[in-house]
């Protein structure tokens, strides 16, 4: 449906009934956005029901690259380090790039730049792994409510902001809708052509609150809602 076009109130012809007279539709213009908006942070309550099985927490990765690589280099680096150091306690000479390396270090001081940088790179390696190490990862995999201990569900981000979209789409007066779906918020911003916005965005919270129910999520976030009128063109 199209936009209403606004009229302007005319006198009354003689005679006339001034019930019957054409009001005047009044948009407000947000000058930095060039659009009217109404917002607010819905009355859908994130909270779950009693009774509900919120359990499960996030997924965590199992980190197969990062573990292959520093499986590799310690690998490397470890295994030609033991057997020289064994066949020197056999009597043997030291291999030759270890004593190219002691000679390199003994030439070398502590505050050199060429030792910071390797030894910046060490610590920056070290912490990368440390951060893997504590962190769960798969920020894209929202778990799911567990219907029972040996059952694990998880719902992609993606797919659950476009399943919220669609039920978007479906309030009337909505033109175009953007879903953000975070792991704490769901961020929703909508165009409406036609009917008030805080009508538009009241039943788009209700929507909204009722999809992001039905999506059984084990840590269900909270709903935001933008909603304002495209930028008339001149």
């Amino acid at each position: 449906m199209n936009e209403p076009t606004p009229h302007e109130a005319k006198p009354d012809a003689p005679g006339g009934d001034d019930r019957t007279r054409r009001l005047p539709v009044v948009l407000e213009k947000n000058p930095e956005a060039g659009l009217d908006q109404s917002q607010s942070s819905a009355a859908y309550d994130p909270v779950l029901a009693e009774g509900e099985d919120g359990g499960g927490g996030r997924f965590w990765s199992t980190r197969r690259v990062p573990a292959t690589v520093v499986a590799i280099v310690v690998l490397a680096v470890a295994g030609p380090l033991l057997y020289d150091i064994a066949a020197v306690r056999a009597d043997r000479p030291a291999m030759r790039w270890r004593r190219r390396g002691a000679d390199w270090l003994a030439g070398h001081a502590l505050d050199d730049v060429v030792v910071l940088i390797g030894a910046g790179v060490v610590v920056a390696l070290g912490l990368w792994l440390i951060v893997l190490a504590v962190t769960p990862g798969l920020r894209e995999l929202l778990a799911m409510r567990r219907p029972s201990a040996e059952v694990r569900a998880g719902l992609d981000r993606t797919a659950a902001a476009l399943v919220l979209r669609d039920r978007a789409m479906e309030v009337p007066g909505v033109q175009s809708a953007r879903v953000r779906m975070g792991r704490a918020k769901v961020a929703v911003r909508a165009v409406s052509h036609f009917r008030e916005l805080d009508d538009v965005r009241a039943d788009l919270d209700a929507a909204l609150g009722a999809g992001i129910k039905e999506l059984g999520l084990a840590a269900q976030p909270g709903l935001s809602v933008y909603v304002g009128r495209a930028a008339r063109k001149r």
